[in-house]
C-alpha cells in the first residue's frame, strides 16, 4: 500500500490500537486532536468521507493469528487552523462547490486569492459523498487548494460533474498543492468543516500536520 509508487504507505502494526472508534467522521476528529501519534481503529458510519477517501470499509474485520499483523497503521493528515479548530477532511471559505448556484455571491478572500464563490482546502477527497478533490488523499502531507471562479452559466454542469470527480481541470477552478494557505478577507467570510457549518472568520492560516495520527486499516 502506497500514496506514491515505490513509497510504502504504513506499516505492520502488531499491537492493539490505542483507542476505538465506532462513529462519523466527526467523532473521529474529537478523538484524534490533541494526540499525536495515536494508533485508531475505526469502524466508520456509512456517510464517512474519509472512509471513501482510502477505501475503508464500514465493517472492519476483527480477530488475527497470536503473533500476526492485526493490520497496517498508515499515518493520516490533519488540517489545523489558527483560530484552534482541526478539519479532518475538508475545509471551505465561502460556499461549497455543492451549493454553487447562478445567484451565488462572491466573497473577498483577500489579496493574495481575491474574489471567488468558495476556496477549498482539502486533506481528504469526498464530502458528502461526491468528489470534490479527485487528487485530495488524508495520508500524503499536503493539502490540495481548490479556488471557485465559474461564471454563473457554468455553475449548474459543475455541480453534475461533483459525482464523478469530472468538474477539473477547469480554467474557472484554480488547483494547486499547498502546506499551509492564509486568507485574509477584508470582512469575515463563511467557513465549513468537514461539511459543517463553522460560522464566519477573518484572516485565518490553515496548515496540514502530515501524520497527525495513524489509522488502523
Amino acid at each position: 500500500m502506497s500514496v506514491r509508487p515505490g513509497i510504502a504507505w504504513g506499516e505492520e502494526w502488531l499491537d492493539a490500537p490505542d483507542c476505538e472508534v465506532d462513529g462519523s467522521d466527526a467523532d473521529l476528529r474529537e478523538a484524534v486532536v490533541g494526540r499525536p501519534g495515536l494508533v485508531v481503529r475505526f469502524r466508520p458510519t456509512g456517510d464517512s468521507d474519509l472512509a471513501r477517501s482510502i477505501g475503508l470499509p464500514t465493517a472492519v474485520p476483527s480477530g488475527s493469528p497470536a503473533g500476526a499483523p492485526i493490520g497496517i497503521a498508515v499515518p493520516m493528515d490533519l488540517l489545523e487552523l489558527s483560530d484552534g479548530r482541526c478539519a479532518l477532511n475538508i475545509a471551505i471559505l465561502g460556499t461549497p462547490p455543492a451549493r454553487q448556484r447562478s445567484w451565488t455571491r462572491n466573497v473577498d478572500l483577500g489579496a493574495s486569492h481575491g474574489i471567488a464563490t468558495g476556496a477549498v482546502v482539502a486533506t481528504g477527497q469526498f464530502l458528502d459523498g461526491l468528489d470534490i478533490v479527485p487528487k485530495g488523499h488524508p495520508g500524503d502531507g499536503r493539502a490540495e487548494l481548490c479556488i471557485y471562479r465559474l461564471a454563473r452559466r457554468q455553475r449548474s454542469s459543475m455541480r453534475q460533474r461533483l459525482t464523478s470527480g469530472t468538474h477539473v481541470p477547469h480554467p474557472g477552478i484554480e488547483t494547486t498543492s499547498v502546506r499551509s494557505v492564509t486568507f485574509e478577507p477584508p470582512r469575515p467570510v463563511p467557513i465549513v468543516i468537514d461539511g459543517a457549518d463553522g460560522g464566519r472568520v477573518g484572516t485565518i492560516r490553515l496548515q496540514v500536520v502530515p501524520g497527525a495520527y495513524r489509522l488502523l486499516l
